[in-house]
């Protein structure tokens, strides 16, 4: 299954001010794209072609670390347009969701506070990620590099780009109001709701 750039679902100065047009652009035009090139390049001849995104993924990890890397950017970033919107963020989460931060979590602002940390604490390039885990809990956590929580057994319910070219033109080395900007203003928790849904 060839992989293919999805459009952006708004335009690229919808996330203004918090993420700039220049920054989608480079973002999903640049990076994304040579992800999807890229992997499509190493996809031929690994035996994998035929198979989903996902199995893409998990059977290429640890054998073949250049279609793994590609594969599992090519997911992160297909996800990652979609967990944010414009008007997006802070407290307007979704019922059954809302309840299952507060049960796991212990609630909103704790949440808030271990992704950030998640995310500021990531060293070099990563991810930060809200999960299902095996257990059927939420959780915090964080991958480096490419790497995405479907590997660990674990269901991506929402994540953050923590690589510099996701923050630095707009934040610069500000890592930290990067990530709280994220979560108070472009988070689309439907779309979080959504993936939760389809997890339990």
């Amino acid at each position: 299954m060839a992989f293919e750039l999805p459009e952006l679902p708004y335009a690229y100065d919808a996330l203004a001010p918090y993420m700039s047009a220049e920054t989608l652009e480079y973002h999903h035009d640049k990076h994304h794209q040579a992800y999807v090139t890229n992997g499509n390049n190493l996809l031929k001849d690994s035996g994998l072609e035929g198979k989903s995104l996902e199995d893409v993924i998990k059977e290429s990890f640890g054998k073949n670390p250049g279609l793994f890397n590609n594969a599992a950017q090519h997911f992160n970033h297909i996800h990652f347009w979609k967990w944010m919107k414009p008007n997006g963020g802070g407290t307007s989460i979704p019922g059954a969701l809302s309840a299952k931060i507060d049960s796991d979590l212990g609630g909103y602002d704790k949440f808030k506070a271990d992704f950030c940390n998640a995310g500021a604490t990531q060293f070099g390039s990563g991810w930060a990620w809200l999960v299902l885990n095996g257990e059927g809990k939420l959780e915090v956590t964080k991958t480096a590099n490419g790497e995405n929580p479907l590997i660990h057994g674990q269901k991506p319910l929402l994540g953050v780009d923590v690589w510099e070219h996701s923050y630095y033109i707009d934040y610069r080395n500000a890592r930290p109001k990067y990530l709280e900007a994220f979560v108070d203003s472009l988070i689309n928790w439907e779309y979080v709701e959504e993936l939760y849904e389809a997890a339990k």
